[in-house]
This record gives C-alpha cells, sequence and structure tokens, in this order.
C-alpha cells in the first residue's frame, strides 16, 4: 500500500509560512498585492479565481478581480494589464487561462511585466528556469517539487518520468526534476512504447489531461507517483490521470485527486506574490 502525499496538509504549512512572512512584510509597510483577470464566464475558471482570492485573503494579502465580459477586445485587455504593471501596490499580476478564442494569450503573457508574472509564463521567467537562477517557479510543477520534499522523497539519480509536455507543466516540471539530478524522459502523444518507458520509472508525473489514463500495469512496485490530471470520470466524479485503485497498491507514494496537487498550485502562488512583493520592497 502506497503512502499518501496530502496536497491540503502540505499546502496549509506553505500557506502558514507565508501568512506569517506577510505579518513581517506589513510591519515594514509592504502588504503584497495580487491581481486576477478572468474573462468570460468560463465555470472552471471561475471556481479557480475564487479559490485565488480565497486564498489571499488566509494568508493577508490584497486582491483585486477584474471580471470582463468575454467580448472585450484585445487593446482593453492589454491595456489593463498595462496599468497593473505600472501600480506599485499591485506585486503580482495574473490572466486566468484559457481566454476566449478571439484573445491571443500569448500577447497577453508577454504584456505582463516579468517581475509580476508570478504564474511564471513569461519567456524571460521560462529561460531563467532553464538555467536554474529563476525569480519564480510555475505554481502547478513547484507544488509537485514541494510534496516530494515533503515527503522526504530524493530526486538525484532516480529515473524521472513526466507525461505531458505542456508549457504550464510537462516541460517546467522536467526541468525541475533535472534541476535536482533526476535522469528525465518526456513523454506525450507522440512517444513510442509508453508502457515500457513509464515501467522504468522511479518518479512518474503524469500531466496528460486525460482520465484514468495511467494504469496498474504501467507503474513499477515502488515507484513515487505524482498526479496532475483534474479530470471527470464517466460518473462525473473528480479524478486524476492515475487509476488510483490499479496503481496505489503498487506504489511507494502517491498523491491522491482532489487534495493532491490542486491544493499545491494556489499555495505556490500565494507563495510567488510574497516574493514578487519582497522583490519590489529590495528585500530579496
Amino acid at each position: 500500500m502506497a503512502t499518501i502525499i496530502s496536497g491540503k496538509e502540505v499546502s496549509a504549512k506553505v500557506k502558514e509560512e507565508v501568512r506569517a512572512e506577510c505579518d513581517r512584510l506589513r510591519q515594514q509597510g509592504v502588504t503584497p498585492g495580487l491581481a486576477v483577470i478572468i474573462v468570460g464566464d468560463d465555470p472552471a475558471s471561475r471556481v479557480y479565481v475564487n479559490n485565488k482570492k480565497k486564498a489571499c485573503a488566509e494568508v493577508g494579502f490584497v486582491s483585486e478581480e477584474y471580471a470582463l465580459p468575454a467580448e472585450t477586445p484585445q487593446e482593453e485587455l492589454l491595456a489593463l494589464v498595462n496599468t497593473l504593471n505600472r501600480r506599485q501596490d499591485i506585486h503580482g499580476i495574473l490572466c486566468q487561462l484559457p481566454l476566449p478564442k478571439h484573445l491571443d494569450e500569448t500577447a497577453v503573457i508577454h504584456a505582463i511585466d516579468p517581475k509580476k508574472d508570478v504564474d511564471a509564463f513569461h519567456p524571460s521567467n521560462v529561460g531563467k528556469i532553464m538555467i536554474g537562477d529563476y525569480d519564480f517557479l510555475p505554481c502547478t510543477p513547484a507544488g509537485v517539487m514541494e510534496l516530494i520534499h515533503a515527503a522526504g522523497i530524493e530526486v538525484s539519480g532516480k529515473s524521472c518520468v513526466v507525461i505531458g509536455r505542456s508549457n504550464i507543466v510537462g516541460k517546467p516540471m522536467a526541468m525541475l526534476l533535472l534541476h535536482e539530478n533526476g535522469t528525465v524522459t518526456i513523454c506525450h502523444s507522440k512517444t513510442r512504447n509508453l508502457k515500457e518507458i513509464c515501467l522504468g520509472a522511479d518518479i512518474l508525473v503524469a500531466a496528460v489531461g486525460r482520465p484514468k489514463f495511467v494504469k496498474g500495469d504501467m507503474v513499477k512496485e515502488g515507484a513515487v507517483v505524482l498526479d496532475v490530471g483534474i479530470n471527470r470520470d464517466e460518473n462525473g466524479k473528480l479524478c486524476g490521470d492515475v487509476d488510483y485503485a490499479e496503481v496505489e497498491p503498487k506504489a511507494s507514494y502517491i498523491t491522491p485527486v482532489p487534495g493532491g496537487v490542486g491544493p499545491m498550485t494556489i499555495a505556490m502562488l500565494m507563495k510567488n506574490t510574497l516574493s514578487a512583493a519582497k522583490m519590489a520592497a529590495g528585500l530579496l
């Protein structure tokens, strides 16, 4: 039976550390501020934005929400980003993705000041992650690493397999494991012999966006399995990219869905916003 790595527990610790640091910052006249932009009324995006606002309140940040109608033109969205870039009381800017189809996500990401890019999606922040000299880490991969560390799992020398090559999770996840001396393989839709590659993994990260994709016969005995996916199964129930019932008996450690990687993503966003506020105040 696997040891369950609880994202609820680890994220609570991270947020408590951020809250304590925020209290100290406020005594120096700095209150971290996060601006969240949401365009349109995508239900999943609304849930995420509400959770981010709630987390800000928990740790003592100021949060501002900018809810724009779905038909908002590109120029108006970019003008808002530029206004927020100039505001000294806003330290982090986050534009909830996906955006409506008529908007250019890349242009919006590029418009955010890299020092306020708490999602770490701007090309300059992505480049810094590549060379290992970064200000922020993308929240989900950073959350996965936090769970690995909390469980006392050693990455160095291990065979690490990441299923998924997105810019948001897969690619940066691979880089973070590589920075800790893991031997990393990235798998994707064109990968041949996926099952055989996964069976060689000491640490397996599933970030493919397909419900219960990773089956028990793809995981070797004693592997560490980290499930980034948030999907609905055939009964409409929340599930991950990993078939938990099949994989849990074989793994040494596993993250559940819900309550695993999900809570960590928002906790790491709080950590990034705190870092942005400290940088702006010359305290980092």
